[in-house]
């Protein structure tokens, strides 16, 4: 109940507490933009901060939807615009300085932003969103409305920028491209149109790249048909073929890293390269700058990439990766390179103030530098970036004035809590990981990754130092901790040990020991109460393989600085029995838990279910690990892991997640009382948390974000308040002695002293020469505390054991005698016998060690080598299933026995099944198709012999007879056959004429039938070679037969003659390569027979040329001691061996006979079947050239199948790219159509505006007409009176240093000047300005109308800046309209080009044609290979037509010259009868001037006139001058019309020669319209090309109908204005001259 009344009493206490951002520090990761002239601001988090330059304080603006996106400022409004980072992200507005939202867009981006660009001037935002959508999105922001966008998959943007100078232009650029954007506006409608550039090689040289669609310079190939585009070739049909581009014509372009305008619109480029180009946007046309060589970059740098460009007049600003910003003075079309200014680290970013007095340099790290122009000095670090990533950070007791942080390098800083600043620095050299500053005294401790702690002097906050180093392990540091009074500090490894330090600066940080817990320690907690002697520690670790999570509970009494050694062993570990060590085990895991100041409890936030749970210590002392079953069980908003932490007075929780929030909550009902969200899941949430001693101050760092935010309470119960304020005045009064004695301590130079001594002997290491230097490091190498405790162990272990160790060395010596002894009597013993060295080896553990790696290595290898026998038996099968089993018939050879002829036949696997339907197939087609013409003659000739004359009947049989056997033998000769495949006996009579064959259709039937030819020869000669193969067997065994006997009859004739014996080789039986003989098997016994007696058991002796007649015994004695009786058997003995010898020539002799005829029989056998085989040979090189014909053909016809089908694909895709263009076409003229509408209906309005203003005008005098007319004049001069709108001038300096100048107005600016002038009218209003006499009210109806006529005046303004832009934009739509239509003209004209193409290949036939040797004989080798202009015809036709021409031409010669004769005469006729002609009327003219003779006035004049001759003088030289004139201006007129009949003259014989073209073309075209009109009839179907003309007819029919109507409608308009100016006359007044 107790417990329930303080759970009440909190919740009253909690319902007013609320935390606030104080402020925030974040270093810049995006770009800084100014918002204005003297304001910067950047993303960081969560937050957008704002920094003023002047006085360096910053303002913050949170986005409450997570973190901040992408940033864009607009100066001349002074609003910030900011995209979140969720799904369906959306852009806020916000006004500076007031901060206050102006408007919320939302459009339709899934994922996220990433650029946004305000532009100039005006209420125009772009936003471009990458993945999924690429979008290109235009906002009226102030509307809150999407102008228009624009998705382009695939291009990614790295940078977007509005024109300065004019807001209808954009630029987008990415590290492959660079496009212009233009805006077009009608009233209301805006459209984008975008323009990519072509960008230059790497080398910066520019490339021409072809027109793929229509490519113009194609080579014309006049043999193998037409050469079509790389996409048809593919067949692509789609839009790939668009942009298809083969791999090798594929160049690497430059990559663009940054542009910027200049004041002309052009556009800079910079490029990874280091080139720097020049667009010019209105034709985008690239130049490459060229770089003058003029001075030396600072310390001989070199620009290889720009990072960034910035325009500045006549040049640009750019900077690389050597922290170098370089000046660019750009003049045509050279730049000269400068160095402008050095700044520390690669610059990332570079932008100008409004005013263009600052530039603002971002480094890469995130430090921010303002360079001033004309300032001393120049540059100013506004921002300095931390060295690394913030990992802790504490506060310096008691936590009211300053904090630490850091950073992933080492860096550790003093900052103040009230704003922010730093107040000093320690750069530690080291990687470093956590961060505790203690409580007890004026220091600080740093872990590093190499396992040292660093302890740090912080009593003077603007000079920390380093006091002391231990160096614990070689294990990082991961935790630091102290115990709320500062008396231990705790720091846990990452292998698992938790060391126990002295936290007193006095005692140099003693080591008291260590404890061992499980590896990855999660947390530490302690509980240091000023009333206790002990301090409780808490330790969590997870158990990932159990799902559960581990707590170790032990205390440290505070007295352990008196009894050090008692609690720990030799080697400094912490005796478990002293420290009291329980194990706990939690059934889930925990990512945080700590311990409970009061009531033995444990706090931990479940890491996989959003729960937070206490947990209740045992009280009972237990063995082993206990299970702890949640005591409560809250269920929290945080999602992800988080952390939790105490408060210093133990009744509040801290929580953070991942989620980003941090949660204040009261330890008895552990439900949240306080939330903040300071960061968001998309960084990761909050990785870092540290309140103050008095709870007043808290600091929050994000995971990856890199923001530190400071929070503070912005409302706080005043009982909440007391609580925790209480017990930090108790804890700090328990530790004011503490703190006191340490300072002081710190204060004197005590510790000092000792790192003066610590630094010594490093000192002195360093004067060591070079070549003691690797000894001295390996000597003098500094030990960890944990090995150095374990050495002294080990030494002591050593001393007491001393005389055991002698007594195991001595015997170890005696034991290595014997063995040595062993091993020298190894060594003399046999090898067969003798032992490997490993086998003396006493060590059992390394010999067990020596045999598993021999069995691994052994396992190994046989794993290996069965692998790969496998691998090559499967290839094995393979190859014989591909190559052997898989072939009816085997290849093999067969080999002459006397001469080198080898004869091959043709391997051939069998046809399958669907080969086997096809085939039978096409026959059965052919054989119908046969029929079919034989049926079809038939039916012809029947139908014309009825009309035939009975006496032609026998003629008629015959012809018929004739034409039944042609159709019976359809073969043709082989020389058009193109192929020998007759003389193998294949049947060639249903093969189509190589010159009929047009349709795809007809050309598969062939290459069916061409393979059935194929496979007939090779199947011919495969026969005649197996009756070959046959054949030698046959003579192999004979020739073995009779080898028998040669072998007996050269072993009695005892010659040493060997005999041939004819086998077969491998290649004559391949098959034996796959079969183990039982000759090749390994016969022990065999090969014992064979070495010991020869191969035989019995050696017969009874042989007729070796038998030996055995001689008398008497013969040993001399021939005087004879007897009659041996001398008797003497004779006979010589008788027999006389017998004997005869009988023995005779044999030999029949023995020689009968093996010379074994021998030539079996050479003449031999012989002639090499005949045959010679034969055969020839036959089979004949067999070859029939399969190579054959095969020669099939590949002409599978070209032009696959020509056929590149044609069908280039067809389609023009078909398809002429339905996409068509459709275009349609939106173009309906966009034509809408924006002609609109722009007559603002037409309309601007008239009547017009005419209203006009009327206004003329009616001022009637509303004014009861004023006098001298007044109604001066009221005129005033209502025609406008005010003068005042420009506002910049300064001098602003004009020399601003490049854009004065930029152009928007409808803004429009506004703003029509509220201007409306002031402006107040003052021409004023009643000062009025007419002396004048009623003040007719006056005020004067200024009403004149305000009137202003303001309609304005709108007429407007309405006609409208109609002109409207104008504008639909001539564009017209362009457009024209140029798509010029496109589908374009494709057009290439599928009429294709189709002709396409006609003229099916027309064109390849043909293979038989020539014999020397039957065409060409002088010098000059063979044409081009028969473009040729025709294939039989010798006859052409011999028989010349003799024709011969008859006809000598007819038409004496034709010729009867004719000549003829006309001769009648020439002669004629010029007699035109010569009387012209007699006759000479004799009558001068009978006519006879009679005609009168007596003329010159005739009077010559005889009154008594100077006659001066006269005539006079008058004669007139004439001469008058004739010369004449005389000139005709010979000039001769010329011109000679030069004009020559100018005709050629111009007829052009016309004369284009006359015959035609007719020659015109009789080609009549022949190939009517071999067209033949195969449409014959496929049944009809071009494309007709379809095409037809609508061309139609459309041509309807422009005409069109233009007889708009003549009729022009002819009616005509009438009806003579009548207008008919009627206009008749009113006219008429002014009559007097």
């Amino acid at each position: 109940m107790a417990q329930g009344r303080e759970r009440e009493d909190a919740s009253t206490h909690f319902t007013n507490a609320s935390l606030s951002v104080r402020w925030v520090q974040g270093f810049p990761t995006q770009n800084v933009h100014f918002i204005n002239e003297h304001t910067i601001c950047y993303p960081s988090g969560n937050y957008v901060i704002f920094t003023n330059l002047e006085n360096k304080k910053t303002t913050v603006l949170q986005c409450i939807n997570g973190i901040v996106g992408v940033v864009a400022t607009n100066v001349p409004g002074e609003v910030v615009a900011f995209s979140d980072r969720r799904l369906k992200p959306i852009i806020y507005i916000y006004s500076f300085p007031a901060l206050s939202r102006k408007i919320k867009l939302k459009g339709n981006i899934l994922l996220d932003y990433t650029l946004l660009c305000f532009s100039y001037c005006g209420t125009y935002l772009a936003s471009y969103s990458s993945l999924p959508e690429f979008e290109l999105a235009l906002w009226n922001w102030e509307s809150g409305v999407i102008l228009c966008k624009k998705s382009h998959p695939g291009m990614d943007v790295s940078q977007m920028s509005f024109n300065p100078m004019n807001w209808h232009q954009m630029c987008l650029s990415s590290s492959s491209t660079v496009s212009v954007w233009t805006i077009e506006r009608s009233n209301q409608d805006h459209h984008f149109k975008m323009r990519l550039v072509k960008l230059p090689l790497e080398d910066g040289s520019l490339v021409n790249e072809a027109d793929v669609l229509f490519p113009t310079s194609l080579p014309k190939d006049l043999i193998y048909g037409p050469v079509l585009p790389l996409s048809a070739i593919a067949g692509l049909v789609g839009e790939e073929a668009q942009t298809f581009r083969p791999k090798d014509d594929i160049y690497p372009l430059l990559h663009p890293t940054m542009h910027c305008w200049t004041p002309s619109s052009e556009l800079y480029v910079g490029c990874e390269e280091g080139h720097l180009l020049t667009i010019n946007t209105e034709t985008l046309k690239v130049t490459v700058l060229q770089k003058v060589e003029e001075i030396s970059l600072l310390d001989e740098g070199q620009l290889l990439s720009p990072l960034t460009l910035v325009y500045q007049k006549d040049g640009v600003l750019t900077s690389g990766i050597d922290g170098m910003v370089y000046s660019f003075i750009v003049k045509d079309s050279k730049y000269q390179v400068k160095n402008f200014v050095e700044v520390d680290g690669p610059v990332a970013h570079l932008t100008f103030s409004p005013s263009y007095k600052m530039l603002l340099i971002q480094t890469d790290k995130g430090t921010v530098y303002i360079y001033t122009f004309g300032a001393e000095p120049a540059l100013d670090k506004v921002l300095e970036a931390c060295d690394g990533k913030v990992l802790a950070m504490d506060f310096i007791t008691p936590g009211t004035k300053h904090f630490l942080t850091l950073t992933s390098s080492g860096e550790v800083t003093i900052l103040w809590i009230e704003d922010c600043t730093c107040a000093s620095k320690v750069f530690l050299g080291t990687p470093a990981t956590t961060l505790a500053c203690s409580p007890s005294s004026a220091s600080a401790v740093v872990g590093t990754v190499d396992g040292y702690l660093y302890f740090l002097d912080i009593h003077n906050v603007e000079a920390p130092r380093v006091i002391h180093t231990l160096f614990l392990s070689e294990s990082p540091v991961k935790i630091l901790i102290y115990d709320q009074r500062g008396v231990f500090l705790l720091a846990g490894t990452v292998e698992g040990n938790i060391f126990v330090i002295d936290a007193r600066p006095s005692s140099s940080f003693k080591i008291f020991g260590y404890t061992e817990t499980n590896k990855d320690i999660l947390q530490i907690s302690t509980v240091s109460l000023p009333v206790s002697e002990v301090v409780e520690v808490l330790v969590l670790s997870p158990l990932p393989e159990l799902g559960r999570s581990r707590l170790e509970y032990f205390i440290l009494p505070t007295r352990l600085s008196q009894v050090p050694m008692i609690l720990s062993d030799e080697r400094g570990r912490l005796k478990d029995r002293y420290i009291r060590k329980f194990l706990y085990e939690v059934e889930h895991p925990l990512s945080s838990a700590v311990l409970g100041f009061e009531s033995d409890k444990i706090y931990g936030f479940c890491s996989q279910v959003p729960y937070i749970c206490s947990y209740l210590i045992p009280e009972k002392n237990h063995v082993g690990v206990c299970v702890l079953k949640p005591h409560q069980k809250v269920q929290t908003k945080q999602y992800g892991s988080g952390m939790i932490y105490m408060s210093s007075h133990g009744l509040w929780l801290l929580t953070i997640a991942k989620c980003g929030f941090l949660c204040v909550r009261d330890i008895f009902s552990l439900e949240a009382f306080a939330r903040c969200r300071s960061h968001s899941h998309q960084g990761h949430g909050i990785q870092y948390i540290k309140m103050s001693m008095d709870g007043q101050h808290i600091l929050v760092n994000g995971k990856d974000d890199g923001t530190l935010v400071y929070l503070k309470w912005k409302r706080l119960g005043a009982s909440l308040a007391s609580d925790i304020f209480e017990h930090c005045q108790q804890l700090i009064a328990s530790l004011s002695k503490t703190l006191e004695k340490e300072n002081e301590y710190l204060v004197s130079s005590g510790v000092s002293q000792d790192v003066k001594q610590e630094e010594e002997p490093a000192e002195s290491n360093l004067s060591l020469d070079s070549s003691q230097e690797e000894l001295a490091i390996h000597s003098e190498k500094e030990i960890s505390w944990i090995q150095q405790k374990s050495k002294e162990a080990i030494k002591n272990e050593v001393r007491l054991f001393s005389q055991k160790r002698k007594e195991i060395k001595r015997g170890i010596k005696e034991l290595s005698r014997t063995i040595m002894g062993m091993m020298e009597e190894n060594e003399k013993v046999e090898p067969i016998a003798k032992l490997e060295g490993q086998e003396f080896c006493l060590d059992l553990e390394e010999l067990e060690r020596l045999h598993d790696e021999s069995e691994e290595e052994v396992a190994k290898i046989r794993k290996d080598v069965e692998m790969h026998n496998l691998a090559k038996s499967y290839l094995t099968e393979l190859i014989r299933e591909e190559c052997w089993n898989s072939m009816a018939v085997k290849g093999r050879a067969l080999k002459c026995f006397h001469i080198p002829y080898v004869v091959e036949n043709f391997p051939m696997k069998a046809r399958t099944e669907e080969e086997l339907q096809q085939l039978n197939r096409v026959m059965q087609q052919k054989k119908t198709e046969a029929e079919c013409l034989k049926l079809r003659k038939e039916i012809v000739e029947v139908q014309s012999s009825a009309t035939l004359i009975k006496k032609h009947h026998d003629e008629d049989d015959e012809e018929e007879e004739d034409e039944e056997n042609i159709v019976k033998d359809t073969s043709l000769p082989n020389y058009l056959l193109g192929s020998l495949s007759t003389d193998f006996g294949a049947d060639t009579s249903l093969l189509t004429n190589q010159l009929e064959l047009h349709s795809r259709e007809e050309k598969i039937n062939q290459i069916i039938l061409l393979k059935d030819i194929i496979y007939n020869v090779k199947k011919a000669f495969n026969s005649e070679f197996d009756a070959a193969y046959k054949q030698k067997e046959i003579e192999i065994a004979r020739v073995k037969e009779r080898n028998v006997r040669i072998e007996e009859i050269i072993t009695d004739l005892e010659l040493e003659e060997k005999v041939w014996q004819p086998v077969f080789e491998d290649c004559e039986k391949p098959e034996r390569a796959l079969v183990v003989e039982d000759d090749e098997a390994s016969d022990a016994r065999q090969r014992g027979l064979m070495d010991m007696m020869g191969g035989v058991l019995e050696v017969k002796k009874e042989d007729i040329l070796r038998m030996v007649i055995p001689q008398p015994a008497f013969m040993a004695k001399a021939d005087a001691l004879w007897s009659e009786e041996e001398r008797k058997q003497f004779k006979e003995y010589e008788k027999k061996v006389k017998e004997l010898n005869e009988e023995r020539d005779k044999y030999r002799k029949s023995l020689e006979t009968e093996l010379k005829k074994l021998q030539n029989s079996i050479q003449e056998s031999t012989q002639n079947f090499d005949e045959h085989l010679k034969r055969l040979f020839e036959r089979r090189v004949k067999a070859e050239m029939v399969v190579n014909q054959e095969e020669l053909k099939i590949n002409n016809l599978v070209f032009s199948l696959l020509l056929d089908e590149e044609l069908s694909s280039r067809e389609q895709f023009l078909n398809n790219y002429l339905l996409k263009k068509q459709e275009e076409k349609v939106k173009t003229a309906e966009a034509i159509q809408k924006a002609r509408g609109d722009l007559e209906v603002f037409k309309e309005h601007h008239d009547n505006l017009v005419a209203e203003d006009k009327i206004l005008d003329r009616s001022f005098k009637k509303e004014f007409s009861e004023v006098s007319g001298h007044q109604v004049d001066v009221l005129y001069k005033l209502f025609k009176r406008r005010p003068r709108i005042h420009k506002q001038k910049t300064h001098a300096d602003a004009n020399s240093l601003v490049p854009y100048g004065e930029r152009p107005g928007s409808g803004k600016l429009n506004k703003d000047n029509f509220t201007q002038l409306m002031k402006s009218m107040d003052e021409l209003d004023n009643i000062s300005n009025m007419p002396e006499g004048l009623d003040p009210v007719v006056w005020e109806h004067f200024c009403a109308a004149r305000r009137a006529k202003v303001e309609n005046e304005y709108k007429v303004k407007q309405k006609a800046a409208g109609v002109q832009e409207m104008t504008t934009f639909l001539r564009r739509r017209v362009e457009d309209d024209e140029a798509v239509q010029h496109e589908i003209e374009k494709v057009f004209q290439e599928l009429l080009r294709l189709q002709e193409e396409k006609v003229r290949f099916q027309v064109n036939l390849t043909i293979q044609i038989l020539l014999k040797q020397g039957q065409v004989e060409l002088e010098n080798f000059q063979l044409i290979l081009e028969y473009s202009d040729a025709i294939l015809i039989n010798k006859n036709i052409i011999e028989d037509l010349n003799s024709v021409i011969r008859a006809q031409g000598q007819k038409k010669v004496a034709s010729m010259m009867e004719s000549k004769e003829v006309h001769k005469g009648i020439y002669q006729i004629e010029w007699e009868h035109k010569k009387m002609e012209m007699e006759m009327e000479d004799l009558n003219q001068k009978a006519w001037d006879i009679q005609m003779l009168f007596f003329s006035r010159d005739r009077q004049k010559y005889l009154n006139e008594p100077n006659y001759e001066n006269l005539i003088t006079i008058q004669i030289g007139i004439m001469e001058q008058t004739i010369n004139v004449i005389d000139k201006t005709h010979r000039k007129n001769v010329e011109n019309c000679k030069k004009l009949l020559k100018k005709l003259g050629r111009y007829s014989n052009q016309k004369d020669i284009a006359n015959y073209m035609l007719s020659c073309n015109l009789r080609e075209e009549l022949v190939a319209v009517s071999e067209r009109q033949d195969i449409c009839n014959e496929m049944g179907s009809k071009l494309t090309c007709e379809k095409i003309a037809k609508e061309q007819y139609k459309n041509l029919l309807k422009k005409q109908k069109l233009t007889n109507i708009s003549k009729q409608q022009a002819e009616q308009i005509s009438i009806l204005q003579a009548e207008v100016e008919r009627l206009r006359m008749k009113t006219f007044p008429a002014l009559v001259p007097m």
